[in-house]
Order: C-alpha cells, then structure tokens, then sequence
C-alpha cells in the first residue's frame, strides 16, 4: 500500500466512530441555524458585505452569533 492510501484510510476511519458522526452533524446544525439567522438579518438590513462575508466564510456559527448581536441593527 502506498502511503497515500494509509492516509485515506486513515482518514476515513474516523467516520467510522457514531460520536464523531454525532458531533458533525451537530456543528452541521448549530451552523446552518445561526447561519440563517445571521443572512436573513444582513439582507433584511441591506448589508451586502456582511451577507457576502457571512455566507462565504465558515466560521462554526462565531461570525454569525457576532454579526447577530453586535452589528446588526436593534429595532425598537
């Protein structure tokens, strides 16, 4: 086996373990929901950079909770 197929395997051998699968899909979960908040509110207030920031990076949900709370604009 070359050592390129060792690291494959490797690699795919974490997926083989349900907590690391379990873990995935609930950073997968926590970053499409604040995700979605955060693009719904940069478009509704008319942020074009902050949506294009915010939907190209992936930050694991620290941008978007960021934007959400401290750039977005508060209504009263």
């Amino acid at each position: 086996m070359t050592q390129k197929e060792l690291q494959l395997l490797s690699f795919a051998h974490w997926f083989n373990n349900p907590w690391v699968v379990l873990l995935f899909t609930i950073l997968a979960i926590w970053t499409i929901c604040w995700k979605g908040i955060a693009l719904w509110k940069a478009a509704r207030n008319g942020s074009e950079p902050w949506f294009i920031a915010l939907l190209i990076l992936n930050t694991i949900g620290i941008l978007e909770i960021i934007y959400i709370f401290f750039f977005s604009n508060k209504k009263k």
